[in-house]
């Protein structure tokens, strides 16, 4: 069964791959928090077990290198503290900032699963090879994931990112094709 997994993804100048962006976000820097200079982080990555002490995350437009020295639980973020961050109004001026790490450094994921960034722009096209456009965007619903396949007039078709309708998904050649049930394309 097809699966992925979600992943903000900052597209950066050149690529690891061709297609792929340079660094992918993984937290928003909301507000300093207390008088030690931690900052209240938004958390937009399926791992954040890897943001530890001792990481290091790209900060902000420029990614600004920054090592994490103290990570906690808050709420439903973190509080996290940068090395040389000693006070609130030190930490204040990362607020409103995002947080990536570098793609080439993202966990790889089991078979079948892929990121968000990986689908957008896949040509979509059915068994017989009909050209049905490219992933323009993935809505998270709560029974499946959903394609959005724009082709080049504008048009769009809902794809439901699941096992009966992906049949292949070829990331090198940027395919992906679908057996489309009946109904879905209006055709039927």
């Amino acid at each position: 069964m097809p699966r992925k997994r979600k992943r903000p993804a900052q597209a950066g100048t050149g690529s690891p791959q061709a297609g792929e962006p340079d660094y992918l976000a993984v937290g928003f820097l909301r507000r300093p928090h207390g008088v030690r200079g931690e900052v209240l982080m938004s958390v937009y990555t399926d791992f954040p077990e890897r943001l530890q002490p001792g990481v290091t995350l790209y900060v902000g437009e420029d990614y600004r290198q920054m090592r994490l020295t103290g990570v906690r639980h808050h709420n439903r973020g973190l509080l996290v503290h940068f090395e040389g961050l000693e006070t609130p109004e030190e930490a204040g001026r990362l607020r409103n900032t995002w947080v990536f790490v570098r793609a080439d450094d993202r966990p790889p994921l089991p078979e079948g699963e892929y990121y968000f960034h990986q689908l957008l722009g896949l040509k979509v096209q059915t068994g017989d090879g009909t050209l049905l456009g490219v992933v323009h965007e993935i809505l998270e619903t709560g029974a499946n994931d959903v394609l959005i396949v724009r082709n080049e007039d504008g048009a769009e078709a809902l794809i439901p990112f699941i096992e009966p309708v992906i049949v292949r998904v070829d990331l090198e050649a940027g395919e992906l094709e679908i057996d489309p049930l009946p109904g879905l394309l209006g055709r039927e």
